[in-house]
């Protein structure tokens, strides 16, 4: 399979990463009436079934079977963590805690998958992409400075560290799994969500019920199923191929600065200047991690 150009890879990572701000406040609404492990476990089950049909297709039956032994490790890891730990554990805390506190714990996430990815996956930052890195690691902490991080439910910190734990390591295997593109972004995403889901769906039945749902609950688990999950997990393993995990990790980051443009535009919450100047740090750490010299990453 033909890898995308590193300049359609970073226009997909930027368009996903816009859509996938939307989802914070889709599902603060949502838990509002349906239970946190419930809520993310039918958001991504419907998106691996929606994602099933392409995975009838006869050539992409025949790449299933040739998946080998260590494919399918890798697929069923990411699949755990990825989906099950990360995303089960972003609703969990979001349902223990304020969106600020959730969002400042995943956001340090960029910085552990460069630790990582050096070791993991020989994929070593180059000295201007680590100051670009901590430059945009400073520019989150200037945004969300003196916003408190005390108090809250025990629960909901464990949660979000787990959630934190989660996309370190769904960024690396997702990296490692993609980077040869010898799977389709596709059998990716739809054998790994479906295992992530089924986990959560299952659990978060077990543990928190089924409850009835309302007509806005279920408009917000098919929006963020359809265009937030299918979509935008199949063309994230896309850009996989291209991008190395700090790269990918660090773009996601910059979902903090479209998350505040959608609050100042659809609810009116402006920034003061301190918020401005972060964001900026945000946004210009994350570009400069893209730059690229005459000799690339490992990969």
């Amino acid at each position: 399979m033909i890898k995308p150009s590193r300049i359609k890879s970073l226009l997909l990572a930027v368009l996903v990463t816009m859509i996938w701000a939307t989802s914070w406040v889709l599902i603060k609404i949502g838990l509002e009436d349906v239970p946190a492990m419930t809520f993310a476990g039918l958001r991504y089950t419907l998106a691996s079934i929606l994602l099933w049909p392409f995975l009838l297709r006869k050539n992409v039956r025949a790449e299933i079977r040739s998946l080998t032994r260590k494919d399918w490790i890798k697929l069923i890891i990411l699949g755990v963590f990825l989906y099950t730990v990360a995303q089960g554990g972003q609703y969990l805390g979001l349902a223990y805690l304020p969106t600020v506190t959730v969002s400042l714990i995943l956001n340090l996430s960029a910085l552990f998958v460069a630790l990582m990815s050096t070791f993991a996956i020989k994929e070593k930052p180059h000295w201007l992409q680590w100051i670009g890195i901590f430059l945009n690691l400073f520019g989150i902490l200037i945004y969300f400075y003196p916003a408190s991080v005390n108090g809250g439910s025990w629960w909901g910190w464990f949660f979000a560290v787990l959630s934190l734990f989660g996309n370190i390591i769904g960024a690396i295997i997702g990296r490692k799994v993609n980077r040869t593109a010898h799977i389709n972004p596709i059998v990716i995403t739809a054998i790994s969500m479906s295992i992530g889901s089924v986990l959560m769906l299952t659990s978060g039945i077990l543990w928190q019920g089924f409850p009835p749902l309302t007509a806005k609950s279920i408009w917000i688990i098919v929006i963020l199923a359809v265009v937030n999950t299918a979509f935008c997990f199949s063309v994230w393993n896309f850009v996989q191929q291209t991008l190395t995990a700090t790269e990918t990790t660090i773009i996601n980051s910059s979902m903090l600065v479209y998350i505040a443009i959608l609050a100042w535009i659809f609810l009116g919450e402006k920034q003061s200047a301190q918020g401005i100047i972060g964001l900026l740090l945000v946004l210009t750490g994350a570009m400069i991690v893209q730059i690229r010299f005459t000799h690339p990453l490992k990969s």
